[in-house]
C-alpha cells in the first residue's frame, strides 16, 4: 500500500535544504541541475511514451478523441495541451479535450477538494459526451498518480472498454499501477526544489510529454509536412506571415505571389503547395489530399504519378 510519505514529488529534496538562505544565483544554477536530470527521467519512459502515442493515434483515426484529465498544475497544462490543437494543426474542434477537476474556474482558481471527487470527473466526461458513439481514450495526468479525480476517469474509461494512459512522476506509483491501464509513462523526477510544490520539476516534465504526444500523433495524421505545420489555421497576421514563409520556401513564392496563391487555397497551406506544384485547381488539390489522407508527402507523389 502507498501513502503519499512514499511519494518521491512530496519527499524534502537534500540538495535544497537549505534554499531560503541560497543567494539568487545559487537558487538559479540549482533549478537548472534539477531541470537537467529530470530531461533524462523522461527520456528514459520513451518506450511507454510511444505507446501511449500509438494509442492516441489509433483512437484519432477511427474518429474518436483523446481525453486529457487531471487537477490543479496538471489538469491546467492538459487543457493548454488541447487547446492549441486546432489552431496549430488544423483540426476538427475537441479532437482533444482539456478536463480539470473543479472546471474552468480552477483554470484561474484554486478549487479546494475537488480532486478528491471521482463523481466530479465522470460528470465532467459524461458532459462532453465521453464514449457515446465511439471508442475514446483517457490520459489520466497526477504527479502523485494518486489523484481520486483523474483515477476516477481512467476506471470509468477502462471500464467502457476505452483506452487508458497514465503519466505520473512517480516510479513507485507507476510500478503498482502496472498492467491496470494500456499505458504507463513514469519519468522519475525525484523530490522538488521546494518539497511538495509540484508545478516544478514535474510540471516540466508532464509538459514535455503532453507535446510530444500531441505533436508526434499530428505528424503521424499528416499535419507535418517537413517540419512545417502546414495545416495551421492562419487566424492572426503573425499565422498569415508564418503560412506565407512556408509556401516562400516550400514553393519558391515571394510575398505577393504566395498571397494570391494562399487566398486561391482557401487560407490552406497544403493545399497551396498541391496547387502550385501540380498546376491544379482548388478541387483537385482537395481530392488528391482527401484520395491521401491528408498526406501532402503522398499526395504529392500521387499527382506526379510516382
Amino acid at each position: 500500500m502507498i501513502d503519499y510519505s512514499d511519494l518521491k514529488t512530496e519527499m524534502r529534496n537534500p540538495a535544497s535544504a537549505e534554499l531560503d538562505s541560497m543567494t539568487t544565483g545559487e537558487i538559479l544554477d540549482l533549478f537548472y541541475r534539477e531541470d537537467l536530470a529530470l530531461v533524462e527521467a523522461v527520456r528514459a519512459e520513451g518506450g511507454n511514451i510511444e505507446k501511449i502515442i500509438e494509442l492516441a493515434y489509433e483512437t484519432i483515426n477511427s474518429g474518436g478523441r483523446v481525453f486529457y484529465v487531471g487537477a490543479g498544475t496538471s489538469g491546467r497544462l492538459g487543457v493548454l495541451d488541447a487547446s492549441e490543437i486546432r489552431p496549430t494543426f488544423g483540426v476538427r474542434e475537441k479532437l482533444f479535450v482539456g478536463v480539470i477537476a473543479g472546471g474552468r474556474r480552477a483554470l484561474t482558481t484554486a478549487v479546494e477538494g475537488a480532486e478528491d471527487e471521482k463523481e466530479g470527473a465522470l460528470r465532467q466526461l459524461e458532459k462532453n459526451s465521453f464514449g457515446k458513439e465511439r471508442r475514446e481514450m483517457v490520459i489520466g495526468i497526477t504527479a502523485s498518480g494518486m489523484t481520486p479525480f483523474v483515477l476516477g476517469a481512467l476506471e470509468h474509461a477502462r471500464n467502457g472498454g476505452h483506452s487508458t494512459a497514465l503519466i505520473t512522476c512517480n516510479l513507485i506509483v507507476g510500478r503498482k499501477y502496472a498492467g491496470s491501464f494500456d499505458a504507463i509513462a513514469a519519468p522519475d523526477v525525484g523530490s522538488e526544489v521546494i518539497s511538495g510544490s509540484t508545478r516544478l520539476k514535474s510540471g516540466t516534465a508532464t509538459k514535455m510529454i503532453l507535446n510530444m504526444i500531441s505533436s508526434t500523433t499530428m505528424i503521424k495524421m499528416g499535419k507535418v509536412y517537413k517540419n512545417y505545420m502546414v495545416d495551421l489555421t492562419p487566424t492572426c497576421k503573425k499565422l498569415v506571415e508564418r503560412s506565407l514563409r512556408m509556401l516562400s520556401d516550400l514553393c519558391g513564392t515571394d510575398r505577393d505571389e504566395g498571397l494570391v496563391l494562399l487566398e486561391k487555397a482557401g487560407m490552406n497551406v497544403k493545399r497551396a503547395v498541391v496547387m502550385h506544384d501540380l498546376r491544379v485547381g482548388r478541387k483537385k488539390a482537395e481530392q488528391l489530399l482527401a484520395e491521401n489522407s491528408g498526406m501532402l508527402r503522398r499526395a504529392l507523389a500521387c499527382g506526379r504519378g510516382l
